[in-house]
């Protein structure tokens, strides 16, 4: 009895790590970072709704459910997406659970339902105000539920891109590219700040379109390795529209230019309040700034002495800058709002 439990439990961590392995789990935090740090951000700037800025019970598990949340839904955007390219991985990347055939169509798009309910439904507990009882958040007024709305964008996103139902933009160059950026990069952020503070304002959206423009440029990076699939398939990246050489020329610039924001933000006056558009401290993000557009430059180098080693690599070089620089960046602006 003992060696048949054993090897239950053999079988079921065995199938835990597929399924793990699945949902690509090394792109998971990113998005964890990027709502915690909106939220510290929030928390820091001049419009937490809370001017003592206590740091309460009730805030702290509203950015812990929100962040296991933003995990859930990235996970589920990975999963949907392996389902609907199932013919181009087959030949692209043989080795993924739904491509070799180590997981059926009919159960990844099982899970992927399951993961898309477990991430959205908890955000309709996150609300703007602090509330004492599960009944009294989700019967607070629908503007106070921001981060569910936000999700629910961020998941409409990920169904654009992957779902030929509801138009499949991987197949159209840049849009592609656009409907990854705007959830993982500006959705993320903003969603995160909503856990603290009301969004209706410039500043949450500000931050996010610098990280939407650096993963304009870091997301259509990854097409390059993927051009004989999608081709084979009628995907029409950048790579594929434009050929490498120019791609890589195209992108180069959302390495440096985003990050020029971050300074140009904590001077411009807010056109719509008082004060600058970014209000954590001016001399952290003018550093902060500096530090990544140099880092973006390099970046770009590396890219731009020899486009075709993107196209032959799934592992290049200028990725792990890449990741490594949008995790500083999101610990940047944390410590810039916190300072």
């Amino acid at each position: 009895m003992s060696g048949i439990g054993a090897s239950s439990v053999r079988s079921f961590a065995s199938r835990a790590r597929l399924y793990f392995a699945f949902t690509r789990p090394f792109t998971l935090l990113p998005p964890t970072f990027g709502v915690v740090s909106g939220a510290l951000c929030a928390f820091g700037s001049a419009h937490n709704p809370d001017p003592a800025r206590r740091l309460s019970l009730s805030v702290v598990l509203m950015i812990a459910l929100g962040s296991l949340t933003a995990a859930l839904l990235n996970a589920a955007s990975n999963v949907i997406n392996q389902y609907h390219d199932l013919e181009i991985d087959r030949r692209n990347k043989p080795q993924r659970p739904l491509a070799s055939g180590a997981i059926s169509p009919a159960t990844g798009l099982r899970f992927a339902a399951l993961l898309y309910v477990l991430a959205l439904a908890p955000t309709w507990l996150v609300v703007i105000y602090p509330r004492l009882t599960l009944l009294e958040k989700a019967m607070a007024p629908l503007r106070e539920h921001q981060c569910f709305f936000i999700y629910l964008a961020g998941l409409v996103f990920t169904l654009v891109y992957s779902d030929p139902a509801w138009g499949r933009t991987k197949r159209f160059g840049i849009w592609a590219n656009l409907t990854i950026a705007v959830p993982r990069g500006c959705l993320l952020k903003v969603a995160g700040w909503s856990m603290v503070g009301s969004v209706l304002h410039l500043e949450s959206w500000y931050i996010g379109a610098i990280f939407l423009l650096f993963l304009l440029g870091a997301t259509t990076s990854k097409d390059f390795s993927d051009m004989e699939g999608d081709a084979a398939h009628g995907c029409i990246t950048l790579p594929i529209r434009l050929g490498v050489e120019r791609a890589a020329r195209f992108i180069a610039p959302f390495f440096v230019l985003p990050w020029l924001l971050i300074p140009l933000g904590a001077f411009l006056p807010d056109p719509f309040g008082r004060g600058p558009i970014l209000t954590g401290d001016r001399l952290f993000l003018s550093v902060l700034g500096a530090v990544l557009s140099g880092w973006g430059a390099w970046t770009a180098r590396l890219i731009l002495r020899d486009p075709a080693a993107l196209a032959k690599s799934e592992n290049h070089p200028s990725w792990t800058h890449m990741y490594l620089m949008m995790m500083f960046a999101q610990v940047g602006f944390a410590v810039a709002y916190l300072a």
